[in-house]
């Protein structure tokens, strides 16, 4: 299994986590909790490795 490394940042305004994955274009989420954000950003990865 691969891993990659995502940066995580919560929004000041809105109270929400958005996350991206560096050098993976497309690999972006947001989410009210840290495990909703780590769940989303999986989820965001296998879909775009099924479209390579």
């Amino acid at each position: 299994m691969k891993s990659y490394t995502a940066i995580i940042e919560k929004d000041q305004d809105t109270g929400l986590y958005v996350g991206y994955i560096p050098g993976f274009p497309g690999a972006h989420t947001q989410a009210a909790t840290l495990e909703e954000l780590r769940l989303n950003l999986c989820e965001v990865v296998e879909m775009l490795l099924e479209d390579v």
